[in-house]
């Protein structure tokens, strides 16, 4: 039996976001046109719904939101996102973060920002990936190293190539400061 392969994703920046739709928008009115000549495709309904979130995210915006949640397993599509832990609200410590992820035993979307302004996340449904101390959480391994690091303050991260994951550094260099974390449960 093959080894299932995770991946991470990494969001555009706001910034490469903002470039990319200035660049975008003579697509989209192509694309309406388009869009107004021909009806829409079947495929559409089997869109998932687009989640509900109980707070506003500080890091994702309505198009990120979206597009994760074609990434998320069908058991948790339309359920709201209830923003559990925030650095902006809760303070960077990571014993907050566990404090606040008490007693919730749904799935749970990490969503990190660095001082860099990259947006990093991990999709799958396996959860025997991650490990946590007071000191740190850490996600996905090999060589040595995790594809994922966050200190005990939640204000140092770190990001290397792992077997885990397969992944590339996440961040633009393996050490990073987090600008804003959030921990959403999705029940």
């Amino acid at each position: 039996m093959k080894g299932l392969r995770w991946r991470y994703m990494r969001l555009p920046s706001q910034v490469e976001a903002a470039l990319s739709g200035e660049e975008g928008e003579e697509e989209e009115e192509e694309e309406e046109e388009e869009e107004e000549a021909a009806p829409a495709p079947a495929s559409a309904a089997e869109d998932p719904p687009e989640p509900q979130l109980t707070a506003a995210s500080q890091v994702l915006g309505a198009s990120e939101i979206r597009q994760l949640s074609f990434h998320l397993p069908p058991r948790v599509s339309g359920h709201p996102w209830s923003l559990v832990f925030c650095t902006s609200r809760d303070g960077f410590s990571l014993r907050s973060l566990y404090r606040r992820m008490e007693g919730h035993s749904g799935p749970a979307l990490l969503v990190l920002q660095d001082q860099d302004g990259q947006v990093f996340k991990w999709t799958g449904s396996n959860s025997f990936f991650v490990k946590g101390d007071l000191d740190s959480l850490m996600m996905g391994s090999g060589s040595g190293q995790f594809g994922l690091w966050l200190d005990g303050d939640l204000y140092h991260g770190g990001s290397y190539p792992c077997a885990t994951f397969n992944n590339e550094v996440l961040a633009r260099q393996e050490q990073f400061c987090i600008k804003e974390l959030e921990a959403w449960v999705l029940s």
